[in-house]
């Protein structure tokens, strides 16, 4: 079963990993050609960059720099959140996103987002993009969890809110 494709190949494993969410059919990955093990590449590779540039972003403001800290720290986050796409497709993501369950988490992400870039552009507030970083971080956690089934409930009995 030895293939020249790599370590990481899927396609080698057949029909030994399930079809689940992360993998069902979808339009846009039938048109572009991709494989799994390419969406997985695409999913990591994004969450790779973005991490990436959230800690540079992060750096940046301990040194000073808060307009860079602004500019990679929000693209950061949304070059991982795109990663995502990657596994589910994009138009599934955004739909998913906005679904009853998880549409309060995406509002919050979002809106941080754009309050990190207020608060370091217009209001050039070092604690408060701070403060904006710990709540859009909150809110893709949360988001982030209700993905895995009773992850919310868990979390809410640990810190005895359940």
């Amino acid at each position: 079963m030895a293939s020249s494709k790599g370590w990481f190949n899927l396609e080698a494993v057949g029909g030994t990993i399930p079809e689940t969410q992360f993998f069902e059919g979808d339009s846009a990955f039938k048109a572009l050609g991709l494989t799994r093990t390419q969406r997985l590449y695409g999913f990591v590779g994004c969450y790779a960059i973005g991490l990436v540039l959230s800690v540079l972003g992060t750096v940046m403001l301990f040194i000073g720099g808060l307009t860079s800290f602004a500019i990679l720290y929000a693209l950061g986050t949304v070059i991982s959140l795109i990663g995502t796409g990657f596994l589910i497709g994009f138009a599934k993501q955004i739909k998913l996103m906005f679904k009853p369950v998880r549409v309060v988490a995406t509002v919050v992400f979002l809106a941080m987002i754009v309050a990190i870039f207020v608060a370091a552009f217009v209001l050039t507030n070092g604690t408060l993009c701070i403060i904006f970083v710990v709540l859009e971080y909150l809110a893709f956690l949360w988001y982030t969890l209700s993905y895995i089934p009773y992850a919310r409930s868990a979390v809410l009995r640990v810190f005895g809110m359940a």
